[in-house]
């Protein structure tokens, strides 16, 4: 299931008003200037691969530039606590598969529109260190006269970056944009602070333009709920002091009871999947037996309960593919 920070920052940033204040923030100048930002909205195709999906929250965007020109704005937030160094192969790999599915929606065009990629990053306090061009990622001769001619064969790409790690909090809470967005820039780069509880008592002028939003109980949920996900317990009662400064206490109390509702439910719906995830190994293991049994391989007791015993839903499908071209019970790797 889906993380808090991505169901937090999908939430946030699936809005093409809050999507634009990122993209305006990240993108060249010249580039924000030749957009269209009234015509900006988001887009249904999604292309992150599914067993990312925990930790990716892709989000695309079309828009039209001021002369009517379309062009696509890809919006990956990345979430992870560690760098991926292979961020500009699976950006590259993304964007080439945005550009297929609007070929076969365009087959009449002759030209492709531009995708711009951006990765939004809020990890480790280190910052993000990963190569942004998929170049730097090859292996080229070290020698400075070749280099070059070396890089003329492999392909060029590169993301564009918004590290929040190395943004001071005044930056982002000047950038411009509705407040939830503004909120979800200091929230993300400062939601698991031990100092959260002293940074929620400056952002109460924020939180209060959040709550005379149409939509603002709807959004303070989110940001309860992602506070109470991965904030430090001692600023619970901060957030709670700031809301009724806010909002007023029957509302902050509903706020907080619409998370204790939720948790409920969330607990009830855990218990299903965890049971649905064991039932979906258990039947991957009986395969993998079932495979070796029709191929004639035969398995002693303690290899059949190691297989059956296993949960790893990786695992389970490495050894199926393996059984079914295996000759003896070695050829499973059992012990790897």
């Amino acid at each position: 299931m889906p993380g808090p920070h991505d169901l937090f920052a999908r939430f946030t940033f699936s809005h093409p008003e809050r999507a634009a204040a990122e993209l305006r923030a990240v993108l060249p100048p010249e580039v924000v200037s030749r957009v269209d930002w009234t015509s900006l909205r988001r887009e249904p195709v999604s292309v992150v691969d599914p067993e990312l999906r925990e930790s990716q929250s892709d989000l695309l965007f079309s828009a039209q530039l001021q002369d009517g020109q379309p062009l696509l704005l890809y919006l990956l937030l990345e979430h992870q606590s560690s760098v991926d160094r292979w961020m500009a192969l699976r950006m590259l790999r993304y964007v080439v598969r945005h550009l297929e599915h609007w070929r076969k929606e365009h087959p009449a065009s002759e030209v492709l529109p531009v995708v711009v990629p951006l990765v939004m990053y809020h990890g480790g306090e280190a910052g993000w260190t990963a190569p942004r061009r998929v170049e730097a990622l090859f292996q080229l001769p070290s020698d400075e006269g070749e280099l070059e001619r070396w890089r003329a064969l492999v392909p060029r790409f590169e993301y564009l970056l918004d590290d929040l790690t190395a943004e001071r909090e005044e930056t982002l809470r000047a950038r411009p944009g509705p407040p939830l967005a503004r909120l979800a820039f200091l929230l993300l780069r400062h939601g698991r602070d031990e100092g959260l509880s002293w940074r929620l008592e400056g952002w109460k002028a924020l939180v209060a333009e959040i709550h005379a939003e149409a939509e603002g109980l709807e959004e303070l949920r989110a940001v309860v709920h992602y506070l109470f996900e991965v904030g430090p317990p001692a600023a619970r009662k901060t957030l709670r002091r700031v809301l009724q400064s806010v909002a007023g206490k029957e509302r902050e109390e509903d706020l907080m009871k619409s998370y204790a509702d939720e948790l409920r439910e969330e607990g009830h719906q855990q218990g299903w999947l965890k049971g649905l995830a064991e039932g979906q190994a258990q039947g991957r293991a009986l395969a993998v037996l079932q495979v070796l049994a029709a191929r004639g391989v035969e398995v002693d007791e303690k290899s059949r309960h190691l297989i059956l015993s296993c949960t790893d839903s990786a695992i389970l499908d490495r050894w199926l593919v393996q059984a079914s071209s295996a000759s003896h019970l070695s050829d499973l790797q059992l012990n790897n």
